[in-house]
């Protein structure tokens, strides 16, 4: 598939990843296997570039007893090969667990198991990531005729910046903690998703009372959790509704995450894209699983009992305010039914409000110029995962998340992985990528 470059001209790889959480590890195994059996055809070359010092995936929200949302058959690889020597079942037979698993009859591992499958899957393919190395711009290169057939990849490490150069690129950056308008993370105000590494920081204090902003399974595991990390402190949970509502996860319900629901929502107009949105946005936004519901509801009316009620929960209100000083936090509750204002003083406010999409034409500088938006000035993205763009630039630009306007709720989830990574590498063979079996080298050092 490939051709090396006459005289001085540069290596070019097929593709370059940016970022390698668990959907670009998943693209690197997907590439790995398809070098591994492509004896009548010339591997696909590829490198990812991540930012961290290792890898890592929700870190901060490692509750030792949180489990997964989804099915450890929905790991990277099973759906679109069950056979694949990197599935969660040669992980756990690896680990010397596979036996206690199938004993544990459950299908839902613990938040910390699953990360380390990722982390024992990500170090399988370690020869194609480079780690501390942040892609800080990608250049359009031009032919003689204007036409657009590489990108320059430009990282950053500790050594400086290096230009990496590759016929197509796939973004999987992630998502970025959000914060309500206004307020600021500080040493007393937090995203959950930085619970467990600012708990540590708490080590040998003795905070009295934290509240919790936020209605959805994070928020509900963060009270948990503090209520039962710290036993002599109040827990403050603050949320708009009545309680936490149950996520449906029912059988079928659950089709919204098959991978032909992708198909169908790709193809359906913008009308019953909505519709289906807001019929089935109770199976992951804002809901709790219904045992840890259950749970919380028990403790609370215990407490009630006993006469020792630490676990308050502050229904149909909203935080109002929230003033950080050196040694404490004044959060202002406002009751949305009387109108009602109750300054809490606390020592800690944790905000699980969610997360938001990166904007993926911020790293593409000249080169998202030439990406296409639709009438509401959202990115254009084909079925393949692969931006639209004009006609001048033949390279691809795949979405790994970004997509859910266009392809679905699975887009930031892991529930498709496996499927859609092996949509873009038959993408990226279907369009003629052209491969060396020759490790790529960066272009120069930039200045």
């Amino acid at each position: 598939m490939s051709q090396v470059q006459p005289g001085d001209a540069p290596q070019v790889l097929d593709l370059i990843g940016i970022g390698f959480g668990p959907s670009n590890v998943a693209m690197a195994i997907a590439i790995s296997e398809h070098n591994t059996d492509a004896a009548a055809q010339q591997p696909v070359s590829a490198h990812f570039f991540e930012q961290q010092p290792r890898f890592g995936w929700h870190r901060g929200m490692l509750i030792d007893d949180a489990t997964m949302q989804v099915s450890f058959l929905k790991d990277l690889v099973t759906l679109r090969n069950p056979t694949s020597e990197f599935s969660f079942l040669c992980y756990l037979k690896s680990r010397g667990r596979l036996v206690d698993f199938i004993n544990h009859k459950n299908l839902f591992p613990l938040r910390v198991e699953f990360h380390d499958y990722f982390e024992w899957a990500a170090a399988k393919v370690g020869d194609m990531v480079s780690y501390r190395q942040e892609v800080v711009g990608v250049t359009p290169v031009r032919n003689d005729g204007g036409a657009v057939e590489y990108l320059d990849v430009t990282v950053r490490s500790d050594e400086g910046l290096t230009v990496h150069r590759a016929r197509n690129v796939v973004i999987g950056t992630g998502l970025r903690p959000l914060m309500p308008e206004g307020v600021e993370r500080g040493d007393r105000v937090w995203h959950n998703s930085e619970l467990l590494a600012k708990v540590e920081g708490l080590e040998g204090a003795s905070p009295s009372r934290f509240v919790v902003v936020g209605a959805g399974q994070s928020a509900a595991e963060n009270v948990a959790y503090l209520h039962r990390r710290f036993p002599e402190a109040e827990v403050c949970a603050v949320f708009s509704r009545y309680g936490y509502s149950p996520a449906d996860d029912s059988s079928f319900a659950n089709r919204i995450f098959d991978p032909g629901a992708v198909d169908e929502y790709f193809a359906a107009p913008g009308d019953v894209k909505r519709r289906l949105m807001d019929y089935h946005g109770n199976t992951n936004y804002s809901v709790v699983d219904v045992d840890l519901i259950d749970d919380l509801y028990r403790q609370m009316y215990q407490e009630k009992v006993l006469g020792t009620e630490r676990l308050r929960f502050l229904n149909v209100s909203r935080l109002a305010a929230v003033e950080e000083k050196p040694d404490t936090v004044h959060a202002t509750v406002t009751n949305l039914v009387t109108g009602e204002e109750a300054v809490l003083d606390a020592d800690i406010v944790v905000f699980a409000t969610g997360y938001s999409p990166v904007d993926p034409l911020g790293l593409l500088g000249e080169a998202a110029g030439s990406c296409l938006r639709d009438e509401e000035g959202r990115v254009r993205v084909e079925r393949d995962y692969r931006i639209a763009t004009e006609a001048g630039l033949s390279c691809g630009i795949y979405l790994q998340g970004g997509t859910e306007h266009t392809h679905g709720i699975t887009s930031a989830l892991l529930s498709n992985t496996a499927i859609r990574v092996g949509e873009i590498l038959d993408s990226l063979l279907a369009r003629g990528v052209k491969a060396t079996s020759d490790e790529a080298r960066p272009l120069a050092e930039a200045s």
